[in-house]
């Protein structure tokens, strides 16, 4: 710690605080993540070491914000990240009218590129919202805040909590409590964050579950064994009923976006996950091609984050961490080298 001279605090997570930080040899501006262990004997949190775990998958990718270094420091340790200006949740706070068109196509092709990765290399998110997306001063988007990742099963044998994502988020199939799952709770995600960039504000800013599910019905309309076979397999599917409401066309919804906007949010925004466009497939979609064409990043707006901690995008619900439904943590996967000063013995 004695490497880096503290320059302002950024903002406070579920489980550190964050500092803007240079580091006094070379001069580098990085965020430091500090994590406070409760209790030397527990060791470190489930979430800070899925978050380390997640980042060494995907450490190469231009889209994913990169950690730097993990190092002890008193009763816990810290992460040192690359230092991002500002987020998405800013951006769209500041933003006096609806992002231009080009601005929107931008933002949506690099957090693509970013989920496309993670998906390649078999890291689900789960936790996709504008205030995990960063923003650096070139106007590069990285995706950031991988507390919630996992390392993905495809063969579906493993059960996960469903209490992940902010609410507004949140797929459809975790709201009915599923517990297996796949890459389709990120793409539903990636077209709620699409239709906000379009909209200027929440598509589904429900207060809690219900009202949540509730918001997605009155515009995708009430969901169906015929449209979604395995609705009815979900755990929660008959414990909540709905009176039948037909879908909204995207065009009322959203009067301003071009015909292939809504096309392709209508791809991400379908309630059977496995028909949820992939995000490598997305990215060839004719929204990219045809005019206006993404701006490029030096042309996106970038916000300048006041001092003290960094407000949200909106208050959002608390996380709800069920961890013990997880399965254990692959530690064999981390950096040995990176992580053994960490790991308590015995």
């Amino acid at each position: 710690m004695e490497q880096y001279c503290i320059l302002g605090r950024i903002g406070e997570g579920a489980h550190g605080i964050v500092f803007k930080a240079k580091h006094v040899e070379t001069g580098e501006i990085v965020a430091l993540k500090k994590v406070a262990l409760r209790r030397l004997e527990d060791g470190i949190p489930n979430q800070a070491l899925r978050e380390i775990k997640a980042l060494q998958e995907i450490e190469d990718s231009q889209y994913v914000v990169q950690l730097k270094a993990v190092f002890p420091h008193g009763a816990g340790f810290v992460l040192a990240f690359e230092y991002m200006l500002s987020d998405l949740a800013e951006v769209l706070r500041h933003a006096q009218r609806p992002l231009a068109q080009a601005q929107v196509k931008s933002y949506l092709q690099m957090l693509l590129k970013g989920v496309a990765f993670c998906h390649a290399n078999n890291i689900v998110h789960r936790d996709l919202k504008p205030a995990n997306l960063l923003i650096s001063a070139s106007g590069q988007l990285k995706i950031a805040d991988f507390g919630l990742a996992r390392v993905f099963s495809s063969d579906g044998s493993r059960l996960y909590t469903h209490q992940v994502a902010t609410r507004w988020y949140r797929a459809p199939e975790l709201l009915y409590g599923a517990r297996q799952y796949n890459q389709g709770v990120d793409l539903w995600a990636v077209g709620c964050i699409l239709g906000e960039l379009l909209n200027g504000s929440p598509l589904f800013p429900g207060e809690n579950d219900i009202e949540q599910l509730c918001c997605v019905l009155r515009i995708l309309g009430t969901p169906s064994p015929q449209v979604w076979p395995e609705i009815t397999e979900l755990p929660d599917y008959n414990k909540i009923s709905f009176k039948e409401q037909a879908p909204v066309p995207l065009e009322e919804v959203l009067p301003d976006a071009s015909p292939q906007a809504l096309d392709l949010l209508g791809r991400f925004l379908l309630y059977p996950p496995l028909q949820r466009i992939a995000a490598s497939q997305a990215l060839l979609h004719q929204y990219f091609f045809t005019a206006p064409l993404p701006a490029h990043p030096s042309e996106l707006p970038i916000p300048h984050r006041p001092g003290g901690p960094t407000p949200k995008a909106h208050p959002g619900p608390p996380h709800v961490h069920d961890f013990h439904v997880d399965q254990p943590l692959e530690e064999s996967l981390l950096n040995p080298e990176l992580i053994r000063p960490f790991i308590l013995e015995g």
